[in-house]
């Protein structure tokens, strides 16, 4: 017992104790820094930078999150309705998603969706893939759209004031705020309407419609170029003469 009390031995013991715990820590931290798991359980992740700047977020329905505007969050109760991943820019503002969801109704109706989008910088997305089906309706589109130069968080603020007005003062507001600020517009549409007819449409930078190509859902082929008016000038039907 006496060995167990001397000096050298409480010096030599507390050395070795201290190594010990170091390799621990060491041990620990390179875990930590490079860890590997074969399955993850979450409800959400949040991939960020050094700094704490959200990047990516994975989510399901329940926590997906709002809409981000550098670094902020703010509410968006209507994206309840899907899982999927956000896209974020280095400041911290969306650039873009994957949502998805798909469910049968009670009454054994089918509603199923799915939507990629990439956005403008800090506005509004000029390019999007969406696919669905709601009962026997089903659709599938490409969109190309051009977006205004301003950054969307003017539109956010827009919509909150506007929104507080009464409804009948609502539609000349948003024509004030357009006025001077490019409201977004559908410049290529292409895919499957509910209707069953497939087609592509072609507008110009005023969003008016230029150019239809047409699969009628009874197998009709129609091209038609119409005027800045809206009028056809000229038709193709595939029919002979």
């Amino acid at each position: 017992m006496k060995a167990l009390s001397n000096p050298r031995f409480l010096a030599i013991y507390s050395g070795a104790l201290t190594l010990v715990f170091a390799a621990t820590v060491l041990c620990g931290f390179l875990m930590m820094r490079n860890p590997q798991f074969g399955i993850i359980t979450a409800r959400r992740i949040n991939i960020v930078e050094p700094d704490g700047t959200v990047r990516l977020t994975i989510s399901n329905r329940a926590d997906f999150p709002g809409g981000w505007y550098h670094k902020k969050e703010s509410p968006r109760p209507d994206r309840r309705e899907a899982a999927g991943m956000l896209f974020m820019s280095e400041e911290g503002s969306e650039q873009g998603g994957l949502i998805w969801g798909a469910s049968q109704l009670p009454d054994g109706t089918i509603e199923n969706h799915g939507h990629l989008s990439l956005d403008q910088y800090e506005e509004n997305q000029v390019f999007a893939l969406d696919a669905g089906q709601e009962g026997k309706d089903k659709f599938s589109q490409i969109t190309i759209a051009d977006q205004g130069d301003y950054p969307i968080e003017e539109k956010r603020r827009a919509e909150e004031r506007i929104g507080k007005l009464p409804e009948d003062k609502q539609d000349d507001a948003w024509k004030e705020f357009f006025a001077t600020h490019r409201h977004d517009v559908n410049r290529l549409v292409l895919g499957r309407a509910r209707d069953g007819s497939v087609g592509l449409t072609l507008r110009d930078g005023s969003g008016k419609v230029r150019i239809l190509l047409n699969v009628q859902s009874d197998g009709k082929p129609v091209l038609q170029f119409l005027d800045d008016s809206g009028k056809v000038v000229s038709e193709l039907t595939g029919q002979k003469k």
